[in-house]
């Protein structure tokens, strides 16, 4: 495959990891050259079926377009780009997956609406219709991603959002109808697509996560906490005693959250 596949979340939300999983999972499974330019390098790997190269910026070299630009001709098939800083490195990473390369990287993001539209804002405006031609062709799917404690204290658990970018979802880039895409996440779900607040509610329903947290990463928490309310009031009013108490406890928690 080639194109370009961006992982995306604030910092601290793990994103360095889940891309260290993937090249992992390439390097034990397929024969591909892999080579990745880091700031600074975090995971080592070592060569398993694949051979891998690590590149770190400020040692190997100055930046990560340089980087890029030094890569592309030592013929590898799958790249990893550690960030999309800037400009330069946006236009050298969508190059690279135009060219028949695998791209990973990663950008400081939290949805994946909102990861296309950060990309073409970097853009000046006569430019931004040409990158929203190029992403629509060789973007081809955005996780965004978040970690929350869990209610045991034990650990934390990741949020995902997640876009497969379809027919229809490129057409949205291309004809600069991003804030269509949430809807078309939530028609995608046999394509695994997801939206962090549908995640964030299955976390918080199954027990994993507690209120606050579900609202404190929620893209639209008003929407959740209404949803929140309606459950524990439902909860509030089974003849289960156990079930009374949590409930209770839980509304009497979102006091405070509600006047906050």
């Amino acid at each position: 495959p080639r194109g370009l596949f961006l992982v995306t979340g604030p910092t601290g939300s793990g994103k360095t990891t889940t891309l260290a999983t993937m090249i992992n999972y390439i390097n034990e499974n397929f024969d591909r050259h892999i080579v990745t330019v880091e700031d600074p390098i975090e995971y080592y790997h070592n060569h398993k079926k694949s051979v891998i190269n690590q590149r770190e910026v400020g040692i190997d070299v100055p930046s990560f377009a340089e980087a890029l630009r030094r890569v592309l001709r030592q013929d590898p098939d799958v790249i990893l780009v550690g960030e999309l800083r800037d400009l330069e490195t946006i236009e050298a990473a969508v190059r690279a997956a135009e060219t028949g390369h695998l791209v990973f990287s990663t950008i400081h993001t939290t949805s994946a609406s909102g990861t296309v539209t950060r990309i073409i804002d970097v853009f000046p405006v006569d430019q931004q219709e040409q990158i929203r031609v190029q992403l629509s062709s060789n973007l081809i799917a955005v996780l965004s991603q978040a970690l929350c404690p869990v209610v045991s204290g034990r650990g934390r658990v990741a949020a995902y959002e997640f876009m497969v970018v379809t027919p229809a979802i490129a057409n949205l880039i291309r004809e600069n109808k991003t804030y269509r895409i949430d809807s078309s996440i939530q028609t995608g779900k046999k394509l695994g697509m997801q939206l962090l607040d549908e995640h964030l509610w299955q976390l918080y329903d199954s027990g994993k996560i507690a209120l606050d947290e579900m609202l404190d990463k929620a893209r639209q928490p008003a929407a959740l906490q209404d949803k929140a309310m309606k459950k524990l009031q439902g909860l509030r009013g089974t003849r289960g005693k156990v079930q009374k108490v949590a409930a209770e406890k839980e509304l009497d928690d979102l006091g405070p959250i509600l006047r906050t």
